[in-house]
């Protein structure tokens, strides 16, 4: 089995919903990490750099998830618009610690038609 590496960066607000949602697209677990950041425009009052607060999810996704996930979370909450969050995916050449979601990849997998 190959591996990718689902980053979405999202409001803090929908984190949760763009969680369900990756898991209703074959995602299995996610990791959650709290973070700030600015964009293009750079925010500021009294001279002082205002930082967003963002969340960073990571999910780690069997490859044949990959594209059905991206696309459900993009357009369920329009990514392609300014400000609403940004998903990156990355190759993983090697993955420990995953076996019982391997198991459940694989039922979900022969369920499937992709």
């Amino acid at each position: 089995m190959r591996f990718d590496l689902i980053v979405a960066f999202v409001d803090p607000g929908i984190t949760e919903k763009v969680v369900k949602t990756a898991k209703k697209s074959g995602a299995t677990g996610d990791v959650i990490i709290q973070g700030k950041g600015t964009g293009i425009e750079e925010a500021s009052l009294l001279g002082l750099s205002i930082q967003d607060r963002t969340d960073i999810v990571l999910f780690v996704v069997e490859e044949h998830h990959t594209n059905k996930i991206m696309e459900s979370v993009s357009k369920e909450y329009n990514m392609e618009e300014a400000g609403n969050g940004i998903l990156i995916t990355l190759k993983i050449d090697k993955v420990a610690g995953l076996s019982k979601q391997i198991k459940r990849i694989r039922e979900n997998l022969k369920s499937e038609q992709l």
